[in-house]
This record gives C-alpha cells, structure tokens and sequence, in this order.
C-alpha cells in the first residue's frame, strides 16, 4: 500500500472556519455531520466530525458538528461514515442469464445502453462511487463514461477498458454460428506480436483508458479449451510494451498459475480473478507490485448457476463448478502471502447492486473487514492512478462518501445496505 495519509486539519478554529465558509459564498456548500467517520480506511475512526464540501470537492474535515448559514447540513450523526466504495471490475452492459444469447440478437445498440444506465445506478446507489469496466462494447462505454463526466446522465464515475485477445481465446466470440461469429469478432483480435501491438494501438486510438487482455482461457467461453495459459509470451510483451509506450496499464484476466506467471512476467498491473495463484504468481506479484483482483462473487455465482440454472453449454459448467470452488482457498494463501489485493466483483456475471456481497466472501476467506475496505478505496484508487483525488475523505479530494447504519469494522455485512451515497458532492441516496 503506497497511500500515506494527510493529518486532519483539527487546529482550525470555529472562526476561522466560518470565515472561509463566508468567503466562499458563489460555492454549494454543504455540511456532512458524521457521528463515526473513517476518514483514512486504515486508520481509527473519528466520532462527532464535519465534513465540509464545497461544489465536488471536499474542503476541510472538522471535530464536531460545524453549523454554518445559508450552508445545506446532512445529518449523518447516527451513522457510520466512509469513502465511497470502488469495484475494479464490472461489466456494466449485462448480466448473466438465459435471455443473453437472444438480446445479443434482438437487443439494439440504443436500447443496450439505456439499460447500462440502470445497471450503473444499481451500482452507484448500494455504494459503489467508480469502478472500472473491463469488458463492454467499447465505443457505448466510453460514451456513457463521458456522459457522466460531462454531467450529463448519473452514475459511477467509469475507467472504462478495450480488450485485446487472440483468436479462439476467451476474448473472442464463442458458441455462435460461423456466420455470426465473422460478424461478431472484434477487430482487436489478433495473432502474433506484432498484430496484438496493432491491437493494443487501436483500442486506445478509441478512447480506452486501460487495455483489457485475457491471457488464460475462461470460464464462460463455450469452448472446451479449458483456462490454462493462452496468449504466449511475445504477444503479452507487445501488448503491455505498446500501451506503456501510450501511457495506459494493463489488466489480465488468468485463472491458471502459467497464465497468472505470464502476465506478471510481461508487466501488467493487475491480475483478475487469479483462481490458481500459487508460490511463483504470490513471488512475482510481490516482486512487480501488482494487484490481484479477486473476484470471489463470480466464482460463486457462476458454480451456484452451474448446479442450479439450465441455461449453460456443458463445457461451461464444467469450468463453472471447478473454477468456482476453487477460487476462495486460493485467495486466502495469496491475500496471507501479502500481495496487493484490490476489490472486484465481475459484475455482470452477478447481479449489478450487489458488489458489496464481495466483501463478505472476502471476509470469510480470512480478511479483516478493514482490509476489505481498504482494498475497496486506497488500493482501488492506486490502480487507477486516482489517489489524489479519490479513495479518502480528505480536503482537496471529490465529495464520495456513504454511510451506513453500524460499523463494517465489527460487521461488514453492514456494506449490503447503504443507507447515504454522495458522488462529487451529489446526494443520489438519503
């Protein structure tokens, strides 16, 4: 963990507090009365504190409850205050189920991202500020991303990813006829080194802030060809030489330790799902400080579905029930081992609103609830390369803040139900 905390600025005086609220009389200013706050996940909570913002941003913290005219005060006096939370991996254009294959068919381009919208407000509202999506149809994603930005639509604020992979791997399209599939590939599928650096080129040609790869096979690809290692080692080189050069990070998605191996070999920032990270993966995610984002909600959604729901090809289910219960064990030795973890969810494989079930599976795989939280604000904001302006509750960083009823240090189950959600100094919960 690279954060270090800023001190709160406790030695202003009520005057003089009252003084810059009035010097700033143009500006929306409103109070944020907190009777526990965790200001700094990591740190002790406060109690009896004043969060002051002004606009989107956060402008002081101040012991007790500061009162101020014409300021808009929430009360959260009764409530356990925190950063809004982050989730590293969602796909925010669907979700698993057996109507997909026909709203692939029959659903339009339009119609798919009115529907994003709704899945990115179920989000935003159980307390999720940004996330990062790492698998959507690029040009709808990016333009929904500056949509919020703009301020145009509401939402989570988005780092949004364009995927390269190789043909026949788990980013190509599967389980369609050839003709669709001619249709449906991506022409960020590539061969060999050079083609992958083409492809890592264009996806950021078109806006993409990170590039996605898939350097092991996948659970849902309706393709027996399991989830070992699939892109070699000179195209994962390319791919992460190219976007470096342009200056973007890549994420992996691997399950099996060889792809994890390769992945960390060839420089990516992070790892998502890494079901079977073993000693060689813990030492290079040591050595390179990568993340390994977890995932443990997919793993248990797609294993519950695999022996429940009738929608899933054979081959699917297979990978759907092994991956599945293996992927908790797992984490538990990487998380003791001491590699960096960031929260993570797939959302999209389960349902968008959900993601703080995450941390409860987190949590029963042997992580303190504090890390838990951790992992979903400073490590998720050191990814993304927003510590500066996101991840706490300090001066000079945007407005995210949620509340809950009791503390998530004594029962992270308390993150299942938000009761307060601001984002950039927006109330969209209350």
């Amino acid at each position: 963990m690279r954060y270090r905390p800023a001190l709160f600025a406790t030695t202003i005086t009520r005057f003089v507090l009252l003084m810059l609220l009035a010097g700033t009389a143009s500006a929306d200013i409103t109070l944020v009365h907190a009777g526990k706050l965790l200001a700094i996940p990591g740190s002790t909570p406060a109690t009896n504190m004043t969060i002051i913002v002004e606009d989107d941003r956060i402008t002081g913290v101040q012991q007790g409850f500061v009162e101020a005219e014409d300021a808009t005060v929430i009360d959260l006096r009764d409530k356990f205050v925190l950063p809004g939370l982050m989730d590293m991996h969602v796909h925010l254009q669907g979700e698993l189920g057996p109507e997909n294959d026909r709203d692939t068919l029959k659903m339009s381009d339009q119609l798919m991202q009115m529907r994003s919208i709704y899945y990115a407000m179920n989000t935003l509202k159980a307390g999720f500020t940004t996330v990062r999506d790492v698998g959507s149809s690029s040009q709808e994603m990016y333009a929904m991303r500056d949509a919020i930005n703009n301020g145009w639509i509401d939402g989570p604020r988005i780092v949004a990813a364009g995927g390269v992979g190789i043909t026949g791997g788990h980013a190509d399209v599967s389980g369609m006829s050839p003709d669709l599939m001619e249709i449906f590939t991506s022409p960020n599928v590539c061969d060999g080194p050079y083609d992958c650096r083409r492809a890592a080129r264009n996806v950021i040609k078109y806006g993409a802030d990170l590039i996605k790869i898939t350097s092991t096979g996948g659970v849902m690809t309706e393709r027996a060809t399991g989830t070992g290692q699939q892109m070699e080692m000179d195209e994962l080189r390319e791919v992460v030489l190219a976007a470096e050069r342009m200056g973007r990070k890549v994420a992996s998605h691997a399950h099996h330790e060889d792809g994890i191996v390769a992945a960390l070999e060839a420089g990516v920032a992070s790892i998502e799902h890494g079901t079977y990270t073993g000693p060689r993966a813990i030492k290079l995610f040591k050595e390179t400080g990568a993340y390994l984002v977890p995932t443990l909600l997919a793993g248990k959604t797609v294993a519950t579905l695999a022996l429940e729901a009738d929608f899933m090809a054979p081959t699917v289910k297979e990978k759907a029930i092994r991956v599945g219960n293996d992927m908790a064990g797992n984490f538990e030795k990487a998380h003791k081992a001491g590699v960096n973890v960031a929260y993570g969810t797939d959302s999209g494989i389960s349902p968008h609103g959900t993601n703080a079930q995450e941390a409860v599976l987190m949590v029963e795989a042997g992580m303190s609830e504090m890390d838990v939280i951790v992992a979903a604000t400073i490590n998720a904001a050191d990814l993304i390369d927003m510590a500066d302006s996101i991840g706490t509750i300090e001066t000079g960083k945007f407005a995210d803040i949620i509340a809950v009823d009791n503390s998530p240090l004594e029962n992270i189950e308390e993150l299942l139900d938000v009761d307060f959600v601001m984002k950039g100094g927006k109330v969209f919960k209350k």
